[in-house]
């Protein structure tokens, strides 16, 4: 079944085997792990277990799987070999699922599940639990009898989390709608205590998008109470830019030992970032913008600009090099603005309408020159290159703006879209500056 089709089972992933791109197998899926929600909501998939060849049992992210066909798993080629350990929030499915007893929501009466069905959400990476395969008369996986047949995740009871709970678990399935800046100012506005459990909760993906969003006090405590094998997981997961800016507010020693930890790739692009001064273009840029070379097509453009995880900045231009495409790139060509990519036709390749006359910074440009640069031109990317020529990366206006305003500005906006404990206001509160005083 190929990424995107409409279900798989989790029993038919029992025991098949992982592959890299080149084809070289990893190891075999063991489990799926998920995190149930509140209200009957179907479960994330958060990834599979994968047995490899030292009988290891390790973490897949789903992030990284691009294929489930043909009775096996494709990855990225990205693996983290460290082992596999289950957190409070995470449910095995094929582990703590499958037999269990649960209730029809329209009938009242008990079923047995026999297997639980996995659904892409379209257009993402994220898969979702939809479907449930039960048989009626209880009994559990080894009785034939009873009629057997597939229902909605919501048409059963007894799996989801109970809405009155009040540890981790059911705390960010309450929020888990909420965006990383809204979900950190919460985080922000706990006790240490459950600010700690919180983020032990979340997976690697979610706890490094909001870490990205904290201040810098916060996302120090955090990451000093998660284990270091953990805390360099999410550093991966973390932007580099963000990653480096972290590490930089931590003690020389214990910054080495996280970036050891790291895997070389994911560590490679920090190290580097940390090399240049912070209010400079080289301190603040990404070294993961969009790159293509000058044979790619608009089509192949509009492709990666329509990537879901992009942030708006870093998908309004792509720049063009020669190769190779990962930073530091081959030669920088020019850059293509979206609006431009709209207007050619798909096969045009994009070395034939680059633009030129927008000239790159230097890694040590200021923050002064940069911010002129994205005014007078009307941009929100700036391209970094050096002094070969070579694109080291780019600096987008969000970026420059958390450098620019005061360092209590998320607090200060907080107040305005948040009650004193961090929960939402009501629009009509919003609007007339009240929100609920004991958060809730």
């Amino acid at each position: 079944m190929a990424l995107g089709a409409p279900r798989v089972f989790v029993s038919h992933l029992s025991g098949v085997a992982v592959f890299d791109p080149v084809g070289d197998q990893v190891g075999r899926v063991r489990d799926v792990v998920a995190m149930l929600r509140v209200g009957g909501r179907p479960p994330r998939v958060l990834g599979l277990v994968v047995e490899v060849v030292s009988r290891r049992r390790i973490f897949l992210p789903m992030t990284r799987v691009t294929g489930v066909e043909s009775g096996q798993v494709i990855t990225t080629g990205v693996v983290n070999m460290r082992r596999f350990e289950q957190r409070p929030t995470e449910t095995l499915v094929l582990g703590e699922l499958l037999d269990r007893q649960v209730m029809l929501v329209e009938t009242g009466e008990k079923v047995t599940v026999l297997d639980v069905g996995l659904a892409q959400v379209p257009g993402r990476r994220d898969w979702l639990i939809d479907k449930v395969f039960v048989r009626r008369g209880g009994g559990g996986l080894r009785r034939r009898r009873g009629e057997t047949l597939t229902v909605e995740w919501s048409a059963v009871t007894g799996l989801s989390l109970e809405e009155e709970g009040q540890g981790a678990a059911n705390l960010l399935a309450t929020f888990e709608q909420l965006r990383p800046a809204d979900l950190a100012n919460v985080l922000h506005h706990l006790s240490p205590k459950r600010r700690a459990e919180v983020a032990a909760a979340l997976d690697d993906d979610r706890l490094a998008d909001v870490l990205e969003e904290l201040p810098d006090d916060d996302q120090v405590e955090i990451l000093g109470k998660l284990k270091e094998e953990r805390a360099a997981d999410v550093l991966e997961a973390m932007d580099p830019d963000d990653a480096a800016d972290l590490l930089s507010e931590l003690p020389e020693k214990d910054m080495n030992r996280l970036l050891e930890l790291m895997e070389p790739q994911d560590a490679a692009p920090v190290r580097r970032l940390l090399t240049y001064e912070e209010r400079t273009a080289g301190g603040m840029m990404t070294t993961e913008p969009i790159v293509l070379r000058p044979d790619a097509t608009v089509a192949d453009a509009l492709a990666r600009v329509r990537v879901q995880d992009l942030s708006a900045p870093l998908a309004a231009q792509v720049y063009v090099c020669r190769p190779p495409e990962e930073t530091p790139t081959g030669k920088y060509l020019g850059l293509v603005h979206f609006q431009r990519l709209l207007r050619e036709p798909p096969g045009t390749l994009v070395g034939s309408v680059v633009d030129t006359d927008l000239r790159p910074l230097p890694p040590d440009t200021p923050l002064p020159t940069l911010t002129s640069y994205l005014a007078a031109y009307n941009i929100v990317s700036v391209p970094v290159v050096d002094e070969s020529g070579s694109l080291l990366g780019a600096v987008t206006v969000d970026d420059v703006l958390d450098h620019l305003l005061p360092e209590d500005w998320r607090e200060a906006a907080a107040q305005e879209a948040f009650g004193t404990h961090g929960t939402p206001k009501s629009p009509e509160n919003r609007q007339n500056g009240r929100g609920s005083a004991d958060g809730r």
